[in-house]
């Protein structure tokens, strides 16, 4: 080993003097920001550059602004970009070379490009909105129908945000006393949480999607905004397929979001959103009125037509009347003819009838008697052929007991007394002995 060795303090002190010989003068360089923070007004920044394609750093390094300057730069870069420094954006920054014994190397930042940040922004901006015309979403939004009865709200805002208040105070209190109901799904609207946690609350909205009309997307603000948080494709492809139609209102008439674009409607502040729902409901309420009084003018119009129709048929009853009574009339007379006419016609034709009956009955009536009389005759010879005096008179005789006709000698008792009748005369006899003849 030759010579003394060096302590660290002189070592970093040798170094500082090369880089402050060398490099003592100041250089514009492009950087995306990895981190950014403020620490008792000084602003400390990490600065890589990646791959082209690619997330991999290529280079790293430290960067701070003191507060002396930080004071004059912050508010020229907010006012241009409209946004803070934060991590994620890209910038073009004049430094020059600091190195210190105890804290290192470092960049030190004297001056800011905001134009150059902005155009970064922009370009990202166009890049998303190209591929969301590209999906074919971009429009989704603006194709839905606003409810005509927009009452139940669902509002994303972070909670004590004074915007919310605002819009809640506008939509409760409106001068019409018209009525609405909100529902706040609270979230994080400022930094690099807006992305997930505004996702989080559509989703959270999706699930109960049937108990909403329209969705409220807003948040205050002061002179400056960050609305990098808006400007993001996964959050505006959401917004672009949300099937409820959502206005924001998240920034100021000069800021305009990928949010914004896609979005059904842009308003430029809280209260403003609540006016347009307050509007839109008050329009609906002017149309049904409007529509109740054509309702109302219409059916007066048609009582006073039917009221003069009334009057004039009325009036027409009495001629009416004796119009139908000379018809009536009219037609009994016909009537009364025809029935006249038909009936003679009918009596006629049974006359007629009634003659031809007659002059065939008679033929009839002759040849039915000619036969009941020869009916009669042919009896009347069989009846006298019967006559008990016409048997007596050819030898028989009737044996009578007790008045009957004694036909079985079975029927006769020993000791019965008969009486025998001939042609002159009758007598009488006393049973004795009886015989029953066997046939042969």
């Amino acid at each position: 080993m030759e010579g003394k060795p060096l302590t660290l303090y002189e070592l970093n002190s040798l170094v500082r003097g090369v880089i402050e010989s060398t490099l003592n003068a100041g250089y514009w360089v492009e950087a995306e920001l990895s981190e950014a923070r403020e620490v008792r007004g000084h602003c400390y920044m990490e600065l890589i550059q990646k791959e082209p394609f690619s997330s991999t750093p290529v280079a790293r390094a430290s960067a701070k602004c003191w507060k002396n300057r930080w004071g004059a730069l912050r508010p020229k870069f907010e006012r241009v970009t409209g946004q803070p420094l934060h991590a994620g954006l890209k910038v073009l920054l004049w430094v020059t070379a600091s190195f210190h014994e105890a804290y290192g190397f470092a960049w030190i930042v004297q001056d800011i490009d905001p134009t150059y940040t902005l155009g970064d922004m922009a370009r990202k901006r166009m890049e998303i909105i190209r591929q969301l015309k590209a999906e074919g979403v971009f429009e989704l939004q603006k194709e839905l129908l606003f409810p005509m009865f927009a009452q139940h709200v669902a509002v994303i805002s972070s909670e004590n945000a004074a915007g919310y208040g605002d819009f809640c105070n506008q939509l409760h209190n409106n001068s019409h006393g018209l009525w609405f109901s909100t529902t706040l799904f609270p979230a994080v609207m400022q930094g690099d949480q807006v992305e997930p946690s505004v996702i989080d609350a559509l989703n959270r909205i999706y699930d109960e999607a049937d108990r909403f009309d329209v969705v409220v997307i807003i948040r205050g603000g002061g002179a400056t905004a960050d609305l990098s948080g808006f400007d993001t494709l996964a959050l505006a492809e959401n917004v672009a397929n949300f099937p409820i139609p959502i206005i924001t209102g998240i920034g100021h008439e000069r800021d305009e979001s990928v949010l914004d674009m896609v979005a059904y409607q842009r308003v430029k502040t809280p209260t403003a959103a609540a006016a347009y729902i307050i509007d839109n409901l008050m329009a609906v309420s002017l149309l049904l009125d409007r529509c109740q009084e054509t309702i109302v003018q219409r059916i007066v119009q048609r009582l006073s037509l039917e009221h003069a129709r009334l009057d004039r048929a009325t009036a027409r009853i009495p001629t009416l009347f004796s119009l139908v009574k000379a018809r009536q009339e009219s037609r009994l007379d016909r009537l009364s003819t025809a029935i006249a006419s038909h009936m003679r016609e009918l009596l006629a034709k049974e006359q007629f009838r009634l003659d031809r009956l007659a002059l065939g009955m008679a033929p009839l009536v002759q040849k039915k008697m000619d036969g009941e009389k020869h009916r009669i005759e042919q009896l009347a010879l069989r009846a006298k052929s019967l006559d008990p005096n016409v048997l007596l008179a050819r030898g028989y005789s009737i044996t009578l007991v007790n008045g009957r006709i004694v036909r079985d000698p079975d029927t006769l008792q020993v000791g019965d007394v008969v009486e025998t009748r001939v042609e002159k005369g009758s007598f009488l006899s006393t049973v004795k002995e009886t015989h029953t003849q066997q046939p042969s």
